[in-house]
């Protein structure tokens, strides 16, 4: 992996933990959890989505709205995950 890459994938990461806190108001984990999460999130929409044949296209805003989307429902699985405890 390069440095670029490495990055890019942070810069988007940030930007879709930003986003998916805006959008799943109350299940957040702050401003730094949620750039954690979106960065996990990222990771995961990138290895599930091409398994399961979903795809935005390529470029910037197509990978922070693939991120967003993982970020989403890694904060929608978390917060059930709190819930049940």
């Amino acid at each position: 992996m390069e440095f670029e890459s490495l990055i890019g994938m942070l810069i988007i990461g940030t930007l879709a933990g930003w986003l998916s806190g805006k959008m799943m108001q109350g299940r957040g984990f702050g401003l730094f959890g949620n750039i954690i999460v979106g960065i996990v999130g990222a990771f995961l929409a990138g290895l599930i989505f091409p398994a399961l044949g979903f795809a935005v296209g390529g470029g910037f805003f197509a990978s922070v709205l693939h991120a967003t989307i993982g970020a989403v429902i890694l904060l929608f699985v978390i917060g059930l995950i709190r819930k049940a405890n």
